[in-house]
């Protein structure tokens, strides 16, 4: 338990019948009459729906153990994804919807972080930017370049995206994984 004067982002909490809820924002409000209260964004953890939600302040609210453990992504196993441990070396085989968008830039050997309630995965949640090849994109057109204009592009994982006009087949980009946006290239 804990008490919503406590309240952190990324905390997670069990709420309305033992549901898991990630606090993705919070505010503690004062108004000069009537009692404070703290003003919430929490999303669900296993539907990533978004509510907001607004405690009395002081109130106990139950958190859940969530174990966030640093995992390498090895192979897929049919529909499965299998992440191994760096501490024990075990595996773990995780399901599609369980990884959900991380899916679009997971390659052999990223590291992503795992996380787990009482043995359950809820969810796979990769760094900010990847580093990856593109696969396959169409040949930019001379002249084309200032006008900042976009084109589809393959990444290595299959995973389509827009990138810039001047970008190349097997060119190393950095690419946003929540938003699937192009960042920049990479120097090698």
């Amino acid at each position: 338990m804990a008490s919503t004067n406590d309240l952190k982002n990324g905390m997670v909490l069990k709420l309305e019948g033992g549901q898991l809820w990630s606090v993705v924002e919070f505010q503690h409000v004062k108004p000069g009459k009537g009692p404070a209260f703290v003003r919430t964004k929490l999303k669900n953890v296993l539907s990533g729906k978004v509510v907001d939600k607004t405690f009395n302040a002081g109130v106990k609210v139950e958190t859940a153990t969530v174990d966030k453990r640093d995992m390498q992504f090895s192979y897929m196993d049919g529909e499965y994804f299998v992440f191994m441990d760096m501490e024990t070396y075990d595996q773990l085989h995780i399901d599609k919807k369980a990884v959900g968008d991380a899916a679009n830039f997971l390659i052999e050997g990223f590291t992503a972080t795992v996380a787990q309630h009482e043995g359950e995965v809820l969810f796979v949640e990769l760094p900010a930017a990847v580093e990856l090849v593109i696969q396959e994109t169409e040949p930019g057109v001379q002249g084309d370049r200032s006008t900042g204009g976009t084109k589809p592009a393959i990444l290595e994982t299959g995973h389509q995206i827009n990138v810039p006009l001047f970008i190349t087949t097997g060119e190393k980009i950095k690419v946003d994984t929540r938003t699937s946006d192009y960042l920049g290239r990479v120097n090698s």
